[in-house]
């Protein structure tokens, strides 16, 4: 399977962020990509988002959906937003969400981001997600062309546990969409994930957001595609929008499963 990872410096325009992630990815299905993957808040990315609300969307009038839908009809291709920013009108606050499309424009499956971003880092930089986002509370596994794929959105990416149980339910590709940091990215990025890819056994797929987003707000990029080994398949080093390929070999992953069965390998013990 052929797959694309998207990177972009998504702002506060939604009409131009969501217009770049078109261009985008219609490049990549030009040249072959079965399934792409844009990164974390591919919609807009804002530094107070309760003091604009009115530049947010609930589910049912968001115009990434619809956009997103009828891109992966035409394209004929699987398509996961990385997410969206989904205003819950119930709860007051968001949802971040990713949105997964097969061929036919359908959403065949949703994940909200699991762990929230609450961080007080060296730099003196701060981040409360928690403080305008809804936290899911289920892990989602969905199916592209048989193959199992499993939903997680960047800080999830420091908790192993779930990538484990998702790769002990099949999964063969698990999608890593993100806003990460320049400071963290720079000490983290690539050991996370490559490390995650390594102890699931699975391809990991994460396309960045990269540049200036905001006043306030810079991010790494650095996009990655990685094989169930932890070998980089494909990176994004140019400092701006792109996308990555790299053809995916699912016998990879089951060779490295019966190579090393760490999956089948959990033991009790106390503590």
């Amino acid at each position: 399977m052929k797959v694309a990872a998207i990177q972009l410096t998504t702002t506060a325009d939604i009409e131009t962020s969501l217009a770049q992630a078109e261009a985008l990815i219609r490049d990549a299905a030009s040249d072959g990509a079965r399934y792409i993957l844009t990164p974390e808040v591919t919609d807009l990315i804002i530094d107070d988002r309760f003091s604009h609300l009115d530049m947010h969307f609930t589910e049912e009038k968001h115009p990434g959906i619809p956009l997103f839908s009828g891109l992966a009809k035409e394209l004929n291709i699987y398509l996961l937003a990385g997410s969206f920013f989904i205003f819950d009108e119930a709860q007051q606050k968001f949802r971040n969400r990713s949105y997964l499309f097969d061929p036919s424009g359908n959403v065949i499956a949703t994940y909200d981001k699991i762990h929230l971003y609450d961080v007080d880092l060296p730099t003196g930089e701060s981040h409360r997600e928690s403080n305008s986002v809804i936290g899911g509370q289920r892990m989602v596994l969905s199916e592209i062309e048989g193959v199992k794929t499993g939903l997680s959105i960047c800080y999830d990416m420091r908790f192993p546990h779930l990538y484990r149980d998702m790769a002990k339910l099949g999964a063969e590709i698990i999608s890593v969409p993100a806003a990460f940091t320049v400071p963290t990215g720079q000490a983290h990025w690539h050991t996370l994930l490559r490390a995650r890819a390594i102890e699931s056994g699975a391809f990991i797929i994460a396309p960045a957001q990269v540049g200036q987003n905001t006043v306030k707000r810079a991010t790494y990029g650095h996009s990655l595609i990685i094989d169930p080994w932890g070998a980089i398949l494909a990176e994004a080093m140019q400092a701006e929008p792109c996308f990555i390929l790299a053809d995916l070999d699912f016998d990879n992953t089951r060779k490295v499963r019966q190579a090393i069965p760490s999956l089948q390998h959990d033991q009790e013990y106390t503590q």
